[in-house]
């Protein structure tokens, strides 16, 4: 007789792994979840989601996104550490429906692998969770697929699918982003989840490092340097965008505080992430001296022999999201995010153009 498990599905392991996470799930829950983990679907009421004033949403428009982690896996499993990772798909979605001023809801994630390992996926989730609440949204659910002889020994694959919520008249599309307007940029906390094809060719096939060689230049490991989390913008931008919602920013509701547009700093870089959010007839201009560009990125372009344009193309640089303001706007918005954390610089200018990215 041949069972499933003789065939590398081991549906017991599951289920005693899904007993073992629900606990971090069930610390991220809001007010919006009506459903516990384990059915077919997770349940959220928008009618729930009062914001920390009490009010609620008068035309509510939800946003969604869903994204995965990418290369930066590989790294995870020769280092064998895997919470981390669980923090970087949260954030990347996070960041992804922040741009149009939404707030984030909910969470799911989508985790397959050819061998169930119950520690490794804990700690994944276990990550996710903390994500999860640093952004302040709920993780209702997910799936975790064992499918034998599709993935390497000792790998997985993870995704995220994540929900949020905007009224519609707060929805930031980029439509009234003229020239005159400053650009300010929020410093990452590293690589964040993009680029890392090319940053694990030049660390360890070109430089020849190890994940614990230690770098003088970095302070760290080269290893620790690359698995640092994606950082989330949720806590110092929400903040911004609604100071009559969030208690924690210490500024005047009476001020109107506009944000015409912002990008978040992944695949593509510079050149392919901000001409997204411009209208016809602009174009922006950065001045990259603007902010002191990390160091992993010095050696990344040092080493690998990389072409300016390459970098912007590739990696964030340093900056993991862009605000686009009015002039009469930036001392106001640069106090807050400065209030709640962040360090903004005043990294460009939007001019007359084409949607085009001039980096000077």
């Amino acid at each position: 007789m041949v069972t499933y498990k003789d065939a590398g599905v081991d549906t017991a392991a599951k289920n005693i792994l899904l007993s073992r996470i629900k606990k971090y799930a069930r610390e991220t829950f809001t007010p919006g979840v009506v459903s516990d983990l384990g059915l077919f679907g997770g349940l959220f009421s928008i009618n729930k989601t009062a914001v920390s004033d009490g009010s609620r949403y008068q035309d509510p428009i939800l946003v969604s996104s869903v994204d995965g982690v990418g290369t930066k896996l590989k790294l995870a499993f020769l280092m064998n550490k895997h919470d981390t990772v669980g923090i970087d798909i949260v954030s990347h979605c996070v960041n992804d429906i922040l741009v149009q001023g939404a707030t984030p809801l909910f969470f799911m994630d989508y985790i397959a692998t050819g061998k169930l390992e119950p520690e490794t996926l804990e700690a994944v989730i276990r990550g996710i969770a903390d994500g999860c609440k640093q952004a302040g949204c709920a993780l209702i659910g997910g799936e975790t697929a064992e499918m034998p002889g599709f993935y390497s020994p000792g790998e997985y694959d993870l995704a995220g699918f994540i929900v949020g919520v905007v009224d519609r008249a707060q929805i930031i599309d980029g439509k009234t982003i003229k020239p005159g307007d400053k650009v300010i940029g929020l410093d990452s906390a590293g690589l964040h989840t993009n680029g890392y094809s090319l940053a694990r060719k030049i660390i360890f096939e070109i430089d020849k490092y190890k994940p614990s060689d230690y770098i003088e230049s970095l302070g760290m490991a080269i290893g620790e340097t690359l698995l640092k989390p994606h950082k989330c913008y949720a806590s110092s931008i929400l903040p911004i965008l609604y100071p009559e919602k969030n208690k924690k920013q210490n500024q005047n509701p009476s001020t109107p505080l506009r944000v015409k547009g912002m990008a978040h700093i992944t695949g593509g870089g510079f050149y392919d992430n901000i001409p997204r959010i411009l209208p016809e007839g602009v174009s922006i201009t950065i001045n990259k001296s603007a902010w002191q560009i990390p160091e992993i990125f010095r050696i990344l372009q040092k080493d690998g022999d990389i072409a300016d344009r390459e970098m912007f193309w590739t990696f964030n640089m340093g900056i993991g999201m862009i605000l686009i303001v009015a002039a009469y706007d930036v001392d106001n918005i640069i106090s807050g995010l400065s209030k709640l954390g962040e360090t903004p610089h005043i990294i460009g200018n939007v001019i007359k153009g084409h949607k085009e990215v001039i980096i000077n």
